[in-house]
This record gives C-alpha cells, sequence and structure tokens, in this order.
C-alpha cells in the first residue's frame, strides 16, 4: 500500500519514502480526470450534489497525498526527495491550470449559479460558486486555445522557478559555515550561543566555535559580537546569499527576472495591465495605486520617528562605541547596546525568563481563557523526534482540531515560521471532518540538557503562526473551500496571527507563561515595564523598512518592465530613496532571498501584513477596551472572524466584529507613531 494514498486519519510520515510520490501523484491525478469528463458528459443540470461534492472529494485527496511531499520537502529536505518533489510539481500545476482554463468547467459553475437551486443554497455555498466563477476568469477559461496553452506553459515554468528559488536559498545558506578557534574573538556573544556553536563545531569534528547563516547562529552575532569585522563577514555572507557572488548554479538573478517577467505576462494574457492588479483581484485592495498610497501615507506618518530613531543611534554609536561611521553591520548590534543602556536590560536577560515549558502552556491557557477551549499533548505519527502534537476539544471535550508543532531550526528545514494546513474542516456522510494544522519555527533547540529558551520576539512568532494555526482550526464552516483559512482574502489572513501577537505584550498574560529557566521565579514588573517601554524602540526604523520591502513588490509587479532599461536591484534602490533611511551597501542583494515574493504567495501582496496590522491592531483595540482576557469578546472574535473562514467577505466579518469599518489610529497609536501633544 502506497502511504500517500491512505486517507484515513493522518499522514504515515514514518512510511513515506520518495519512491511513493510519483506513482501516488499520478494515480490520483488519472483518477482526477476521468471524474472531470464524467462530469462534463452529464447532460443533467448540475447541482451541488451531483457535480460540487465529487469534484471537492477528488481535489481533497490530491491535496492531502502532495500536502505531505510539499511539508517533508519543507522539513526534512533530502536530495531525493528534491527530486521527485521538483519532478511532480509541474503535473500538479499543470493539472490546476488546466481545471483553472476548463470553459466546459466554467459553463457548468455558471448554469449552477444561474439554477433554482443556487437561491437555496447556504450563504458558504454561493460564496463558494462566486469565488468559482471569479476564478475560471482568472485562470484563462475564456482565453483562445493558442493563449491557453501559453498560459499553462506559465504556469509551469512559473511553479518549477519558485521551487529553484527555494532550493538555490537553502543550499546557499547551508554551505557557509564559519570556524573560529580563537576564544577573544568572540567576546560579547552570550554562553549559550557559544554553547550551541561549540556542540556545532564538535558535530563537524572541528575544534573551536562553528557558525553558519541560520537564524539562531546568524542573528546572535549580528546583536551581540564586539568583533566589527566578524560582523561584516556575517553580514557580507548573508546579504549576498544565492546572488551573483556565490557559487554560479545559485544565483537567483536570471530567476527574479523570469519570473517578474512571466508573471507580466499571464497578468496581459488575462486583459490585466500588470500582475499587481491580477494578484488584487481576490484581495481586498482595490489596486497597486491604493496599495501604493496607503503605504506612502504609512512611511510619511513613520519617517520623523524613524529619522530622529537613526540620528540618535548614530550619535550614540559614535559617542558610546567609538563607530564614527556606522555601517549596516553595526547596525543590530549598536541598537541593542542602546537599548541595554536605555532601558537597563538586554535580549539575553529576558530569554532567560521565557524557557519552553512555560511558554507552551502558557500560550495555551491564553486561548483556553479566551476561546473556552482545552488543549492537550497527543500521540501522532511525526516526522523528527523533535515534533510534537495536540488536540483542541471544546467545554464538553469534543475534538475541534488538531495540530504538529515542530519548532527548531536545521540542517533539512528551509528558514522562516509558516503554518500550513494538513486537514480542513468540511461535513461527510459520516460526519464533522477535524481540521488538522502544521505550525513550523526555526528557533534554537535545547542545549545541555536546560528547556530550548525563547527570545520575547521568538515568542512573538510563536504567537504569530499560532494565531494563523487557529484561524484554519476553529472555523465552524462545513464546505472545504471557504473553510478555515480556505477562501480568505489574502490581505486579511494575517489579521488572526497579528492580533494574537499583541498578547504578549499584555502583564496578565506574561505572568502566566514566564519562569526563570535557573531560578524558576517569574518575570519581574521591573523588567516587563522596561520591556514595555522598550517595545516600540525604533519602531519608526522598522516599519519604514516593512514598507520598503511592499512598495518594491507592488511597484515591481505593476510598474516595472523585467529586462528593460532597469534592473530589480535599480527599482530596489529608487524604493529605498523615496521611503527608507537607512541604505544597505551597494553588495547587499536583498530581493535575492525575498522567498515570500519570488517562492511564496505574496506576490504584489506583501502590503498584506501592513494591511492586516491595522485590521488586526483595531480588533484588538475591542479587547483593550473590555478587558484583554474578557471570554466575551473573545467569544465574539471566535464567532465572527476565525469561525467564518472564507464564507463571507473578511471587511463584512471585521464589521461583524468591530461594529465599523477599521480605522488606522490604533495601529499607529501600538506602534508609537502618533505625534504627542
Amino acid at each position: 500500500m502506497n502511504p500517500l494514498l491512505n486517507f484515513s486519519g493522518l499522514p504515515q510520515f514514518a512510511q513515506i519514502k520518495p519512491e511513493h510520490v510519483a506513482p501516488a501523484i499520478e494515480q490520483l491525478l488519472a483518477e482526477n480526470r476521468v471524474l472531470i469528463e464524467r462530469l462534463l458528459k452529464d447532460d443533467v443540470s448540475p447541482t451541488w450534489q451531483d457535480f460540487v461534492v465529487p469534484m471537492e472529494d477528488a481535489n481533497e485527496r490530491l491535496s492531502r497525498a502532495w500536502g505531505p511531499v510539499g511539508h517533508l520537502n519543507a522539513v526534512m529536505n533530502s536530495a531525493e526527495l528534491r527530486e521527485v518533489y521538483n519532478a511532480t510539481l509541474p503535473k500538479i500545476t499543470q493539472y490546476y491550470a488546466e481545471l483553472g482554463q476548463n470553459l466546459a468547467l466554467f459553463e457548468k459553475f455558471k448554469a449552477l449559479r444561474n439554477s433554482k437551486e443556487y437561491e437555496g443554497l447556504s450563504a458558504a455555498r454561493k460564496k463558494i460558486i462566486d469565488n468559482e466563477l471569479r476564478d475560471f476568469r482568472l485562470g484563462g477559461a475564456e482565453l483562445p486555445d493558442d493563449q491557453k496553452a501559453r498560459y499553462l506553459q506559465i504556469q509551469e515554468r512559473l511553479a518549477e522557478l519558485s521551487a529553484r528559488f527555494s532550493d538555490n536559498i537553502l543550499d546557499a545558506t547551508n554551505d557557509y559555515k564559519l570556524v573560529i578557534t580563537d576564544r577573544q574573538e568572540l567576546s560579547g556573544l552570550p554562553d549559550d550561543v557559544l554553547q550551541a556553536a561549540q556542540q556545532a563545531a564538535q558535530e563537524e569534528n572541528q575544534s573551536g566555535w562553528l557558525f553558519t547563516l541560520k537564524a539562531p547562529s546568524y542573528m546572535p552575532v549580528m546583536q551581540y559580537a564586539d568583533n566589527r569585522a566578524l560582523r561584516e563577514k556575517m553580514y557580507r555572507a548573508y546579504g549576498t546569499r544565492a546572488s551573483e557572488f556565490g557559487k554560479p548554479e545559485w544565483d537567483n538573478t536570471p530567476l527574479m527576472e523570469e519570473i517578474v517577467r512571466l508573471r507580466g505576462e499571464e497578468a496581459r494574457l488575462l486583459g490585466f495591465a500588470n500582475f499587481g492588479e491580477l494578484s488584487l483581484a481576490s484581495k481586498m485592495a482595490d489596486s497597486p495605486q491604493q496599495v501604493v498610497e496607503f503605504m506612502r501615507e504609512l512611511a510619511r506618518r513613520a519617517r520623523p520617528f524613524a529619522e530622529k530613531d537613526l540620528v540618535e543611534l548614530r550619535e550614540f554609536a559614535r559617542v558610546e562605541l567609538g563607530l564614527a561611521d556606522l555601517q549596516s553591520w553595526d547596525v543590530s548590534y549598536a541598537s541593542e547596546k542602546l537599548r541595554e543602556q536605555r532601558y537597563a536590560f538586554s535580549e539575553q536577560e529576558v530569554k532567560q525568563y521565557f524557557p519552553e515549558d512555560a511558554v507552551l502552556p502558557g500560550m495555551f491557557k491564553l486561548v483556553e481563557t479566551l476561546y473556552g477551549l482545552q488543549i492537550k499533548s497527543a500521540n501522532a505519527p511525526l516526522w523528527h523526534s523533535d515534533v510534537r502534537f495536540f488536540d483542541i476539544r471544546d467545554a464538553q471535550g469534543e475534538l475541534v482540531g488538531q495540530f504538529y508543532l515542530d519548532m527548531y531550526a536545521r540542517t533539512s528545514k528551509r528558514g522562516g515560521a509558516w503554518m500550513d494546513d494538513v486537514i480542513t474542516r468540511r461535513r461527510l456522510a459520516t460526519g464533522i471532518q477535524t481540521p488538522v494544522a502544521y505550525l513550523n519555527c526555526n528557533f534554537s533547540a535545547p542545549v545541555g540538557g536546560k528547556p530550548a529558551v525563547f527570545t520575547h520576539d521568538e515568542v512573538i512568532t510563536l504567537f504569530h503562526e499560532f494565531g494563523h494555526g487557529l484561524h484554519h482550526l476553529l472555523t465552524k464552516v462545513e464546505d472545504l473551500a471557504v473553510s478555515g483559512i480556505n477562501g480568505v482574502e489574502w490581505d486579511a489572513v494575517e489579521l488572526p496571527s497579528q492580533f494574537m501577537e499583541n498578547f504578549c505584550w499584555e502583564w496578565d498574560v506574561l505572568q502566566g507563561m514566564s519562569r526563570q529557566v535557573e531560578t524558576g521565579e517569574k518575570l519581574p514588573r521591573a523588567l516587563f515595564d522596561k520591556m514595555l517601554a522598550a517595545k516600540n524602540f525604533q519602531s519608526g526604523l522598522q516599519t519604514l523598512r516593512q514598507i520598503e520591502f511592499a512598495m518594491f513588490d507592488m511597484l515591481m509587479h505593476s510598474n516595472f518592465e523585467a529586462g528593460g532599461g532597469k534592473s530589480i536591484l535599480q527599482l530596489l534602490d529608487e524604493v529605498r530613496a523615496e521611503v527608507a533611511v537607512l541604505i544597505p551597501p551597494a553588495f547587499q542583494r536583498f530581493p535575492h532571498s525575498f522567498s515570500h515574493i519570488f517562492a511564496g504567495g505574496y506576490a504584489a501582496g506583501y502590503y498584506s501584513y501592513k494591511w492586516a496590522e491595522v485590521l488586526s491592531a483595531d480588533a484588538y483595540s475591542l479587547f483593550e477596551e473590555h478587558g484583554v482576557l474578557n471570554p466575551d469578546v473573545g467569544a465574539r472574535f471566535r464567532g465572527e472572524i476565525l469561525a467564518m473562514g472564507g464564507s463571507r467577505d473578511a471587511m463584512q466579518s471585521f464589521v461583524a466584529f468591530r461594529g465599523r469599518e477599521p480605522s488606522i489610529d490604533a495601529l499607529l497609536r501600538h506602534n508609537g507613531l502618533l505625534e504627542t501633544a
């Protein structure tokens, strides 16, 4: 039996081998194509039960076979798995592109939309049919045959380029190893970082300390290493990954140009002026112009704060650190020193109060309080010994959802943090199918028999991903295509995740999730007050940085011609000249590892983070008004936002919860970007 074709229950990770992938996917694709042919031959008028449901079943089987393959490729990457993943990906891409272009299917959905049955369907099912009609138009169903063929070629090539873009970053990141044998060169680095680096060296049969470009190794060097030459060396290596400065086969430059050019061609085929317009056709924002104006307005409000941040940092670096000329590789280091001086605490000190065995139960308790749930450890087949699995039950003990938690960085795992769906809630003949999610982070693993400890930023990251997870797991919708995160506009999908981050700044919440790793004492109020005072430290600079990325993304996809007179790097330089106050060195190649837009779902959508931050800050302000641990407001948030999934427009859900449309003021207030009288 092929474990990828077993759809009863959870994926059997230990049994899945690279040789299972192609046969399983090919079998499912063949079965699905036969089914679609049969549905199209059927002369009777399409109904929900006889037309939509069989297709939904078939496509769900395909995604439940392919999902674990994509997941393992991201978290347990190997040469064999990568090869079979990259060989199979074009077949999956082609199948979905064919579906999206199938004019006969489109006609069937139109007939269902115009039938008497449509009027009697639930709001969720109406939304699914309306979304399908929109997606057929966006998928090229109405194109003439020659253009359809070209559209298919573009989809396959884009999938291939995105996968290669990711692989190149992973390979370039894994390739870099720096061994230091002189302890003097490592002054300033915290003990736990040195311990991890020493362990990494021993694993490679080396003496000394081994550093890599993975976040748990790279970030502390930039933040704490007194050795400026070491910081510059690591910064240069990190900032030039997957570019022309490394191995030619890992250079993402030509891939980026081709990706942008093909996206532009795809958009024009479908009758849009540019890819930005195509991307926004299924989002909350109306036009690239509206997004750019939103970003410029935010930049205008943040800029005075950012300029002040930079003047202070340069002055501090000159006077206190003897750095007359502040460079990019000095910024994290000088910022950490300034913060320690101004607020009299360090990230490292705070980190000791957030061991994993206090943070996780504390986060679970918060969610249990807000939404009336119980979260308990459970058993499931896992892909790595570090992974844990949990059940979420309601007050009556009924199973609501389940999730995997994979928290630590390792060589076989791509960087960053993300949530993905394993199984989606839907009603079957046998009852409700329980949703399941993956939550992935890249934190430092435990060292020396102690629990893992997290920086406060890492705690925020964990809460963020858990917010995505809850959006998927707490849905009440029973139709697959709009259940959980499905069908939610991309610029609203960050609302539940960013909303969760706010609780990481609440004394009542942190009380329940902190413990000094050596002494066991709770986080002291005085330290918390310092953290709170430092919360918006350099938030002007951070806001402009996000705006820089978002504007670069949107302009590149709406107001730029790949292969024209201007390069992608020149476009980024123009954006920086307009909105940034901190300009990186000329050798820096940020776009070459900007996976969000070149290999993730954020193309012409990176602005979503700031857009959704407006929504999440404003939603959270209702909790601030009524008590942040208020179960009544929690029940309302769960009912109007989390439970609704994509069954109605995100703006309707927001207004149903908040009682009005969103306002930018809460975001500015949370980020300390309001002028105080």
